[in-house]
């Protein structure tokens, strides 16, 4: 049996796993197509896995029910060398929670990465790129909008700053989740962990909304996906759902041909849109509840206000 692991784009199932026989190697696969749903996640989760398994494999393991907490400490180590402390405590994360599934199956007596300590890592704000109200502005102005492709760029950018949405959440949205109520114009996200959150539009993105749908003919395929790739060989826009490799690819090219010499991404938008709203007496616990985070710490990482007093301090230093 050499099943592979479903959704990843991975390779065939490690061979330390079916060492272990066909059991183990069902459920490891069931591990990545029951257990976890996001697929972002699970594309990680899943070369965390392979890379784990296939360095135990080097190192003279010979199945995973072998694999013993040395093993996991020693590739961490290895890990921390190369990696920041964020990605490998997600990959630490991982290789706990897969051991975690084989354990309940069954598989392996004991989780050898349960007593595995990750690197310290303390946040107190985002790495996220972001930028001022006049860049955000400049951005959006310098987009021409007598295509297709432009009504749809600015309208998602717009989406994205002006609600504080995340790119995956924008981006699986239907045309059907743009809609009016209470005479305004609202938009319905589907965020991380499968929670729904609905919110007015502002006024900006109400016009580059209409704007987009009412250009584009788009409004009447309400199931329809709402941001969509271009045709091949047309100026149209397809039925294909916009990739978000491809999103991430426009808003850097919009940003080079504005002058924008910030490397931004999809997610400096959100930041930008909740900075923008705190700096104009927006209060941390509406943010919170504008952005769906389930905590204001969460919300404050997206802050960049202190920046510009940072600025401002720096400027002091006269020579």
């Amino acid at each position: 049996m050499n099943p592979t692991v479903p959704f990843t784009g991975a390779a065939p199932v490690p061979a330390l796993v079916n060492a272990a026989g066909d059991r183990a190697g069902i459920r490891f696969v069931e591990f990545f197509a029951s257990a976890i749903r996001n697929p972002h996640t699970r594309r990680a989760y899943a070369r965390a896995a392979s890379d784990f398994l296939m360095w135990c494999a080097g190192a003279g393991v010979s199945s995973i029910t072998a694999v013993q907490p040395l093993h996991v400490a020693a590739w961490i180590e290895r890990q921390t060398q190369t990696l920041s402390a964020p990605a490998v405590r997600q990959q630490l994360a991982a290789i706990r929670h897969l051991f975690d599934w084989l354990v309940t199956g069954q598989i392996v007596p004991h989780n050898p990465a349960a007593s595995v300590r990750g690197p310290s890592h303390t946040v107190k704000k985002g790495r996220t790129p972001v930028l001022d109200a006049g860049e955000a502005r400049q951005l959006l102005d310098r987009i021409d909008v007598s295509t297709p492709i432009g009504l749809r760029d600015r309208a998602l950018i717009a989406l994205m700053v002006f609600s504080f949405a995340r790119v995956g959440a924008a981006l699986a949205m239907r045309v059907d989740d743009v809609y009016v109520q209470q005479r305004r114009l609202w938009v319905r996200l589907r965020e991380k962990g499968g929670k729904a959150h609905a919110m007015p539009c502002h006024h900006t993105l109400e016009a580059y909304l209409h704007a987009y749908l009412d250009g584009t003919g788009i409004g009447g395929d309400p199931k329809g996906p709402l941001f969509r790739t271009i045709a091949r060989g047309t100026a149209r826009l397809s039925t294909t759902p916009l990739p978000q490799a491809n999103a991430y690819a426009m808003v850097r090219r919009r940003a080079l041909a504005a002058g924008i010499g910030t490397a931004i991404s999809n997610h400096t938008f959100r930041a930008t849109g909740i900075t923008a709203y705190l700096k104009n007496g927006g209060t941390l616990e509406n943010a919170a509840a504008m952005a769906n985070h389930a905590s204001t710490r969460t919300t404050q990482l997206y802050d960049r206000r202190r920046d510009d007093v940072s600025l401002d301090e720096v400027e002091r230093i006269h020579i």
